[in-house]
């Protein structure tokens, strides 16, 4: 980058609570790369200790990017989330998708019960039922996610806002429908199409027309596109309630993306260097 640029980041409003539209991923730090076991290793290697990740949380949260999303249970972000609020003195704005035992069984409800009031109490904002769980409730027939009631009440009463993570995008069209008690929903959004189970367009429609604001994930296609073309691409085709969940493998990738984040968003060229080329052509400037 020619210069650290320290504007802060646009927000917006989720149930009262002021999130940035850029939500720290975490992804390319857990060591889940939707690329290959060689590339996950690679990651793992990288983020071990808690201090290995606090350089990257500090890049975000110098733009006022101070929310992330990712698996609680994962001791690695557990652990990371600990060290850099106590180090830095800063609350960050957890958004917890928990992978649960969703079975119709009182033993079930009361392992699910337990983690939430667990999760609560390391200060998640919002816990949204992670995709692989929740989508096990749809009932196509129906159209209805079926005992969803029992999960994002435990959530209220733990002290959470309930949301939904959502791969299939009927979850989004079924709640609304239905009017569950959700606050947010997590959607795949990228310019490729990558995991996403419709025609881009048809998601862009549902998460336009969604009636509570949507955490778009995966806006690269999880390395397959350039983040210009991935964030310029996604920031400028969802609403201004809604946010774009960024995932980066070092600090400088973080202070990169926010800047062409906010350039999208904003309408004007990014302050970044071009890229470095053996056969660069000045002309281009790559």
């Amino acid at each position: 980058m020619s210069k650290i640029n320290n504007e802060q980041f646009p927000r917006t409003e989720v149930a009262g609570v002021s999130m940035p539209r850029m939500i720290i991923g975490t992804n390319w730090l857990l060591g889940w790369s939707h690329k290959s076991p060689a590339a996950d290793a690679q990651i793992k290697s990288a983020y071990q200790r808690p201090e290995d990740f606090l350089p990257v949380f500090e890049a975000y949260l110098s733009r006022g990017v101070d929310a992330v999303m990712g698996v609680l249970q994962e001791k690695r972000f557990e652990s990371a989330l600990d060290y850099t609020q106590e180090t830095l003195g800063r609350k960050l704005i957890i958004i917890d998708t928990p992978v649960l035992n969703l079975e119709d069984s009182p033993a079930a409800r009361a392992e699910c019960e337990a983690y939430f009031k667990w999760s609560a109490s390391k200060g998640t904002t919002f816990c949204l039922l992670h995709h692989s769980c929740a989508e096990k409730l749809v009932n196509k027939g129906s159209e209805s996610i079926e005992r969803l009631d029992d999960y994002t009440r435990m959530i209220r009463d733990a002290g959470m806002l309930p949301g939904l993570s959502c791969h299939m995008p009927e979850l989004v069209l079924y709640s609304d429908q239905r009017g569950y008690d959700v606050e947010t929903y997590i959607q795949i959004y990228n310019p490729m199409g990558f995991l996403m189970q419709v025609e881009i367009e048809g998601v862009a429609r549902i998460i336009n027309h969604a009636k509570k604001p949507v955490m778009t994930i995966k806006p690269m296609a999880a390395g397959r596109c350039t983040p210009y073309v991935g964030l310029n691409f996604v920031y400028n085709t969802i609403r201004p309630c809604d946010m774009v969940t960024v995932g980066v493998s070092n600090a400088r990738e973080a202070l990169e993306d926010m800047e062409i984040a906010m350039a999208a968003i904003e309408r004007r060229w990014p302050d970044l260097e071009g890229r470095a080329s053996p056969a660069k052509q000045a002309a281009l400037g790559n």
